[in-house]
């Protein structure tokens, strides 16, 4: 189809087919990149009003990264999210798709979690629900792995009788620990139960102590006091005192720590099936752009209105 159609203005009179064009081109490259075309050779492509030419003249002019399509997945979205980072945070909008088809159930990104986020017990941000489907002996299993939705509309933020939990500029739903009164309605609000409280404990709890065998709580539980880091600081976990984030809730926030840094989340680079995308799906011409195109996909609980950020393919 033709890029350029006759459109009626709000005054019953007709626009120039150019105007409409030039309208097209402004919004896919902007005003920059409208001149910086014009100005080569390939600009007199435009009058072929062809899709193809559009998209080769963009190429000539850098408006389209170069991109090899023969690369691992995660060098391809390295690429992506550092392209990402140029932009504006509010020109970003970072969603996760997760093939269903590629997941194994080794839990590999769960526990990538733990580790990362140095998660208590009780806290998982991103468990792997499992499910057998069939009558034995024609039986299967399929695995589910379940972040934080990210939704649009997060049934979690207007729950909070303090303001604790909120939606920043990227779209990402994070957690005030200051601010958090830890009375759990969130937790209760969220359909996708990607909430969870931080009780205080850890791992080593009562660990004994055995000469040149075991080396009992005192020692071994240091490395679970050490800080995390989320939201932009570090909190540890002093024993006998009760401090963020020990009663509040936690939840998955797309290692927004590393994001900034320009590396991927932790279950992403850790999916041993390349079950697991992530990036800008406001660039055209990232991967997860065109995943969450695809015909197979598919949202938690579409029908709540939550508008999730996470999409599977099935």
């Amino acid at each position: 189809m033709s890029l350029v159609e006759e459109k009626t203005t709000t005054t019953g009179t007709t626009a120039a087919p150019d105007s409409t064009r030039r309208d097209f081109l402004r919004t896919l490259f902007g005003t920059a990149g409208l001149a910086a075309i014009a100005a080569t050779p390939a600009g007199k492509m435009l009058e072929d009003k062809t899709a193809v030419a559009v998209f080769t003249i963009a190429q000539q002019t850098g408006a389209v990264p170069e991109i090899d399509t023969n690369a691992d997945v995660i060098t391809r979205m390295n690429a992506d999210l550092a392209r990402a980072l140029q932009k504006q945070p509010a020109e970003r909008r970072w969603v996760m798709v997760i093939d269903l088809r590629k997941c194994v159930g080794c839990h590999a990104c769960t526990i990538a979690c733990v580790a990362e986020n140095k998660l208590p017990p009780g806290v998982v941000y991103r468990p792997v629900l499992e499910e057998e489907w069939g009558t034995y002996p024609n039986v299967g299993r399929r695995f589910v792995p379940r972040p934080c939705m990210q939704c649009e509309n997060p049934p979690c933020v207007p729950v909070c009788p303090v303001g604790a939990t909120f939606t920043n500029e990227e779209g990402i739903v994070e957690m005030n620990y200051e601010r958090c009164i830890g009375c759990r309605y969130c937790i209760t609000a969220c359909p996708y139960s990607a909430r969870t409280a931080d009780f205080g404990f850890t791992y080593n709890e009562g660990l004994p102590i055995a000469e040149g065998l075991i080396l009992g709580q005192t020692t071994a539980d240091d490395y679970e006091r050490i800080s995390n880091f989320e939201y932009g600081r570090g909190y540890d976990r002093p024993e006998g005192k009760r401090s963020s984030p020990i009663g509040n809730a936690r939840k998955c926030h797309f290692c927004q720590h590393r994001i900034k840094e320009g590396i991927l989340p932790a279950c992403v680079t850790t999916c041993i099936g390349r079950a697991t995308y992530f990036g800008d799906a406001n660039d055209p011409f990232a991967l997860v752009t065109g995943l969450v195109a695809s015909p197979n996909v598919m949202r938690l609980k579409e029908e709540l209105g939550t508008e999730p950020r996470v999409y599977y393919l099935t």
